[in-house]
C-alpha cells in the first residue's frame, strides 16, 4: 500500500475495528485476519494491539480473556454501549463524507442540482 492508502486506513481504522467489533467479540489476531479478508493488509497484530488500548481506555471497548486449546489464553474484545453510540457517530461522518467525495469524482456540481454553472453556456 502507498503512503496515500495508509493515510486513509488511518484516518478510518478506528471505526473498522468498532464496526467488526459490533458483529462479535474478537481477539486480536482474528481481528487482523478480518481486516485482511477486506482488503485492509497493511494493519499487522503489533500495531492494532496500541488501537484497541487506545478504544479501551476512552471507553468504547472492554476485554476479557478466554481458554485456548491452542495455547495461552486469548484476550478478547467487545463493543460497550458508549462504543456503539460512537460508532454509529463515526458512521454517519464517514457516510456524508464518502457520499461529498464521490459526488465530486463523478462530476457533480455543489448545488446539488446537476446544472452547469457557466452562465455563458446557458444563454
Amino acid at each position: 500500500m502507498d503512503n496515500r492508502s495508509t493515510q486513509l486506513l488511518k484516518g478510518t481504522l478506528d471505526m473498522c475495528l468498532l464496526a467488526l467489533l459490533a458483529r462479535q467479540p474478537c481477539y486480536g489476531y482474528d481481528i487482523v485476519r478480518q481486516l485482511t479478508e477486506y482488503g485492509l493488509d497493511l494493519v499487522s497484530e503489533g500495531s492494532i494491539y496500541p488501537l484497541l488500548s487506545r478504544l479501551q481506555q476512552s471507553g468504547y471497548i472492554d476485554s476479557y480473556l478466554v481458554s485456548s486449546t491452542e495455547g495461552p489464553k486469548r484476550k478478547y474484545y467487545r463493543l460497550l454501549p458508549k462504543g456503539i453510540k460512537q460508532l454509529e457517530q463515526w458512521q454517519a461522518e464517514w457516510e456524508a463524507f464518502a457520499q461529498a467525495v464521490e459526488h465530486i469524482l463523478n462530476g457533480g456540481h455543489a448545488d446539488g442540482y446537476g446544472q452547469s454553472t457557466d452562465t455563458a453556456t446557458d444563454h
